[in-house]
């Protein structure tokens, strides 16, 4: 197992993507439920203890080698917004582009093949750290790290918030971190049926209204 390849995989300048969406944090902010670091800290909590949850448990499923295509129909199941699906497909499309061409292997083609139109993010991220050496709980670790670092570099674009502010938020959950990622890790360790199903039905409302804003920052 390689912890560098960990460090690439979780690198925000993995060309997968995510620098073009917010994580659901742009409308929080458009509606001033997060306007500075404390808020941000809020935000990301939630995001992370349940759509977190959610997510890092799908990828760590994959990265145990449970079947991809059921994985996907779960991750569908388990994302009710029609625009978080169709973002979740869009960034599991480039994610597969950038994993294919980094850590090649015959399940990320599987997939591609019989996704075309893209997979889950989370589901193609499980394959890529699988093909890389990583197990459930590094793949865990990724998408946890990932579901709040997002939206917390989006809101220092949005609010001009202090970086250091917004880093400081993100170091302070890292214990939150560890534990998501664990409980995802054992999780995927029991089988599809046992992964968890936490929603956010807030992120669900405002990914809709978001996804027809006229003018926007970010994707999503």
């Amino acid at each position: 197992m390689s912890r560098a390849a960990l460090l690439v995989l979780a690198d925000g300048r993995f060309p997968a993507g995510g620098h073009a969406h917010s994580g659901g944090a742009e409308p929080a902010v458009g509606e001033r439920r997060v306007h500075d670091a404390d808020t941000l800290a809020a935000f990301c909590r939630g995001r992370l203890h349940t759509t977190g949850l959610t997510s890092a448990a799908l990828a760590a499923a994959a990265a145990h080698g449970l079947d991809p295509l059921a994985l996907d129909e779960a991750a569908d199941a388990r994302t009710p917004s029609p625009a978080l699906r169709a973002t979740a497909r869009k960034l599991g499309r480039q994610m597969m582009r950038a994993a294919r061409a980094t850590w090649p292997s015959p399940a990320l083609a599987g997939l591609a093949a019989a996704r075309p139109r893209g997979a889950h993010q989370p589901v193609v991220l499980g394959l890529a750290a699988r093909a890389a050496g990583l197990g459930p709980e590094d793949a865990a670790h990724c998408v946890a790290y990932e579901t709040v670092s997002g939206p917390a570099t989006a809101v220092v674009r949005l609010l001009s918030l202090d970086p250091f502010h917004a880093t400081a938020v993100l170091a302070r959950l890292t214990p939150e971190l560890d534990q998501v990622a664990a409980r995802a890790a054992e999780a995927a360790r029991q089988g599809i049926d046992a992964l968890p199903a936490a929603s956010a039905p807030l992120l669900d409302i405002t990914a809709e209204a978001h996804a027809a804003w006229p003018v926007r920052l970010f994707a999503s």
